[in-house]
C-alpha cells in the first residue's frame, strides 16, 4: 500500500511535524501490524524523528545544523547554492522506518515523525509504504 503526501513548506528551514497525518492513513487502511517506510522525494528534504513535545527542540536542531552546514557558498561548486541542504539532508536521512502495531505507529512518548525542510519554502512530496504482516 503506498500513498504520496502533499506538503507546502513555509520557511528555508523547517521541520513539520507528519506523525497525525500518517497515523490517519494507517487507520484508513484497517492494517493492524506491520512496517510503514516514508521516503521524502527531494534531495533537499528530509525525514527523521525527535521530540515533539518542546518547540524548542526544533529550533535548536535547525541551528546546530546551521552551524555545521552554514549558508555561505562563495566555494561551492553546485550552481544552485543549496549545497548546505543537500548535506543536511544526508545527514538527516531520506526515509525512516516504523512499526505499525495494533493499528498504531510505535513511537516512544515524546517522538513524532517530521519532514525537515532546508531549502524552502517549496511545494514538496513525501510517500509512505505500508507492508502489512500476514
Amino acid at each position: 500500500m503506498n500513498k504520496t503526501f502533499q506538503i507546502k513548506t513555509n520557511n528555508h528551514s523547517e521541520m513539520t511535524d507528519i506523525t497525525d497525518e500518517l497515523e490517519s492513513w494507517i487507520r484508513e487502511t484497517g492494517v493492524t501490524d506491520g512496517i510503514l517506510v516514508v521516503s521524502s522525494l527531494h534531495t533537499t528534504a528530509g525525514i527523521t524523528v525527535n521530540e515533539n513535545a518542546d518547540p524548542d527542540v526544533k529550533t535548536d536542531f535547525l541551528m546546530r545544523l546551521d552551524e555545521i552546514f552554514p549558508w555561505t557558498h562563495a566555494k561551492d561548486g553546485h550552481g544552485e547554492g543549496n549545497t548546505a541542504a543537500h548535506l543536511k539532508t544526508s545527514t538527516v536521512g531520506h526515509a525512516q522506518t516504523f512499526i505499525i502495531e495494533e493499528g498504531e505507529l510505535v513511537l516512544g512518548t515524546w517522538q513524532g515523525v517530521y519532514f525537515c525542510e532546508f531549502d524552502g519554502p517549496r511545494a514538496r512530496r513525501y510517500v509512505g509504504k505500508i507492508v502489512e504482516q500476514a
